[in-house]
């Protein structure tokens, strides 16, 4: 009798945390794991021991930002995203509501531990992630790119907090690389947006890419091999290394140009997140051969 009564439990909260996990999985890929590489390669005094520390405070405000916006138009995802928890029925909108503004003063509190700096970038992220759901800010075209871009550049401050010593503070260098990162993800976001084009055409949800089609594809093939030159120069790559970075930036915007399927907006949106997170390498570049 124990032992059933302690599987059933163990199997409740087993489904408890994939339903957690699953609000934040598509976007493990495209965020955790590059504001992580981002966080300790910008973090000014970097601490083995405080690795996961990065990890863990962008993965915590992630689902702050998911709940939020996945409580906002669950009919929608019925139809383009039934995976997630709310369409999926593993849980209730109410439910989901609760979780998130939970998840306010969670974050702020893991924040408080780290300093200032997190407890401000906390602070901010929640106010705009505020700001972008009650908004519908993912219906308001090129200002989901700066609001987006916003909330992405306070995970990155926190997360580098984090992610270094006891009391690390940012430094200019990782002031400078949040900075280029979010004018990076401002200008180039909508990359992740051709893939749900049709989709978001039938739903009437605005993105770069359903207002401006062909600008907004040339504008990748433009904007990321650009882009790539920019960064080699500021974080002073070598030739070789600055040759292959805006070589493969070339070849993942000219995709978004030459193949507009479905499959191939999918394909190339990976390539798209490999080159953001090798960006996100750069600052640590700087530092390792030229920091003090």
């Amino acid at each position: 009798m124990f032992s059933q009564t302690l599987t059933a439990r163990t199997d409740s909260i087993a489904r408890h945390l994939e339903t957690i996990f699953l609000f934040t999985q598509n976007d493990i890929r495209t965020t955790l794991i590059p504001v992580t590489i981002f966080a300790l390669s910008a973090a000014p005094r970097y601490d083995p021991i405080h690795a996961l520390n990065a990890p863990l405070w962008i993965w915590l405000h992630l689902l702050q930002f998911n709940l939020a916006n996945q409580i906002q138009d669950p009919e929608e995802d019925r139809k383009n995203k039934p995976s997630r928890p709310i369409p999926a029925g593993r849980i209730s909108v109410d439910s989901a509501a609760d979780m998130r503004w939970v998840m306010v003063p969670v974050c702020l509190m893991l924040s408080l531990w780290y300093g200032t700096q997190a407890l401000l970038a906390s602070t901010v992220f929640a106010v705009f992630n505020i700001w972008y759901n009650e908004l519908h800010g993912d219906k308001m075209g090129l200002s989901k790119n700066v609001l987006t871009a916003i909330i992405y550049g306070c995970a990155e401050v926190g997360g580098t907090v984090a992610a270094g010593s006891c009391n690390s503070r940012m430094d200019k260098v990782g002031a400078l690389a949040v900075a280029l990162s979010s004018a990076v993800f401002a200008t180039t976001l909508h990359a992740q947006d051709f893939k749900d084009e049709e989709g978001d055409r039938l739903t009437g949800r605005c993105t770069l890419p359903t207002i401006f089609p062909k600008a907004a594809r040339f504008s990748m093939m433009l904007g990321i091999p650009l882009w790539s030159f920019v960064l080699s120069h500021i974080w002073k790559l070598d030739a070789l290394s600055t040759t292959a970075f805006v070589a493969y930036g070339a070849y993942v915007g000219t995709r978004f140009v030459m193949y507009d399927t479905v499959g191939a907006d999918k394909q190339s949106c990976k390539f798209y997140s490999m080159w953001f997170a090798l960006s996100h390498l750069l600052p640590g570049y700087w530092r390792f051969f030229y920091g003090v």
